[in-house]
Parts: structure tokens; C-alpha cells; sequence
């Protein structure tokens, strides 16, 4: 499944002593928030539910990494929200102090977002090209819709969704598999 994201679970962390960057600030990690906060250099899938501590576990990952030498404008954070982003950000401010003002971050959409504008001319996007909102969405549904015939409903004729359930059922083909 070409599509499928690479991702390789260790079969055993080795828990070691925190390193100090790790140590630092609030309460101290658990064995397992400070294994996946000093894991090695591949990738480590973390399952756990709200409220575990998966954002300070992120937080400590990102100060370990600094005090390991990673320039901190290479390390990125993501998620879904812009507050939970501010949030993280901010954690990671007090946590790390100042180098953590190059830790990059944001919202999935606005990451890709950035990244599209500086460099979707180098994949064949125009400069100036846009991104549909939900009702833009909807209403360019709406006009295929219209040039299809559907645009009225028709006595005795069955039903055609609505411009709003296409959107919808459209975005839940493109992103599911």
C-alpha cells in the first residue's frame, strides 16, 4: 500500500534516566512517556488516550532533541487545531526557553498551506492559486449539479443529493481508503 505512512514500532523501549532537558520543568515523565520522549532516531507510533499526556510527553521529545544537538528549526510540530497548536508552541516555549522560538509549528492545513505557497510553482500550481472553504466547496458542487440538470427538482423525478451532501460525500471519497 503505497499510501500507507512508514512506521516502525520498536518491540522494546529501553527506558532510560531521563536526560536533564527531559527533567526540566513540571512533574516528572512516567517510564513510558520518558521512553518515547529519548526514543532513538526512528519512528514510534504512540497510542493513548485524552488526557495521558501525550502533548508533554511531545513537549519533552522536543527538548530532548535540542539538548542532543538538533537545530531547533528543524523539528516540527503538528496538529488539528490552531489552539492546540498555540498550546504546544507555548509549552514547548517554557519548557525549552528561547531556542524553541525556531521550533516550527501549526495546524496540518496551515502547514500545508505554507509549504504549498512556497513551493507549489515547483510542482506545476499557479502563484496564485486558492483554497476552496466549505461553502466555496458547496457552491462549486452546486454548479456541477446545475450543468448536470439537477439544479431543480423535477416533478416525479427521484430526488439528486443536495450541492451540501455531495461536498460532503465527495471529501469523505478523497480521504478515506
Amino acid at each position: 500500500m503505497a499510501d500507507t505512512p512508514w512506521v516502525h514500532t520498536p518491540k522494546h523501549l529501553e527506558v532510560s534516566a531521563p536526560n536533564q532537558a527531559v527533567r526540566a520543568g513540571g512533574p516528572a515523565l512516567n517510564a513510558a512517556q520518558a521512553a518515547a520522549a529519548s526514543h532513538g532516531d526512528t519512528p514510534l507510533l504512540i497510542v493513548a488516550g485524552a488526557g495521558t499526556g501525550k502533548t508533554r510527553t511531545l513537549i519533552h521529545r522536543v527538548a530532548h532533541l535540542i539538548g542532543r544537538g538538533v537545530p531547533a528549526g528543524r523539528i516540527l510540530l503538528l496538529t488539528f487545531t490552531r489552539r492546540a497548536s498555540q498550546e504546544m508552541l507555548d509549552r514547548c516555549q517554557q519548557l525549552v526557553g528561547a531556542a524553541s522560538h525556531q521550533v516550527q509549528g501549526g495546524t496540518f492545513h496551515g502547514v500545508a498551506h505554507r509549504l504549498l505557497r512556497r513551493f507549489g510553482p515547483a510542482a506545476g500550481l499557479p502563484a496564485d492559486f486558492t483554497i476552496l472553504d466549505s461553502s466555496d466547496a458547496s457552491d462549486l458542487m452546486g454548479l456541477g449539479r446545475s450543468a448536470l440538470g439537477y439544479g431543480v427538482a423535477k416533478p416525479g423525478a427521484p430526488r439528486f443529493p443536495r450541492a451540501e451532501t455531495l461536498q460532503a460525500l465527495y471529501s469523505r471519497q478523497i480521504n478515506t481508503d
